[in-house]
């Protein structure tokens, strides 16, 4: 799901991952699992292209997590702010499953 509002930059065509440009101008990637592109988006659904506005809370993607288990990967899913030098503030919130209406990054300039 959508984490924040904003802008789909890019979304992987194998459904692993996608980035997001915000409306306060952080650049977001969330990559599902780790060493997932290997998987060649078997696991994956996509929901969204390039260029869509998306909403917090908007289905981004599906990912079976199962399957990607099976392939004995992880399913550890980083959202890294590729452009946090930009903000004065960072703070993340991590240790755990969340779901869509727990804050995991606050972010200010």
């Amino acid at each position: 799901l959508a984490p924040c509002n904003g802008t789909v930059g890019t979304m992987f065509d194998t459904g692993h991952a996608v980035t997001l440009n915000t409306e306060n101008g952080a650049e977001i990637l969330i990559h599902v699992g780790l060493e997932t592109v290997s998987l060649g988006g078997k696991p994956f659904k996509v929901h969204v292209k390039d260029g869509d506005k998306v909403k917090k809370g908007q289905l981004l993607m599906e990912a079976d997590l199962e399957a990607i288990k099976a392939a004995g990967l992880p399913t550890i899913t980083p959202v890294v702010i590729c452009n946090s030098d930009e903000f004065t503030k960072f703070e993340a919130h991590v240790g755990g499953d969340v779901t869509n209406d727990d804050v995991i990054i606050d972010l200010g300039k």
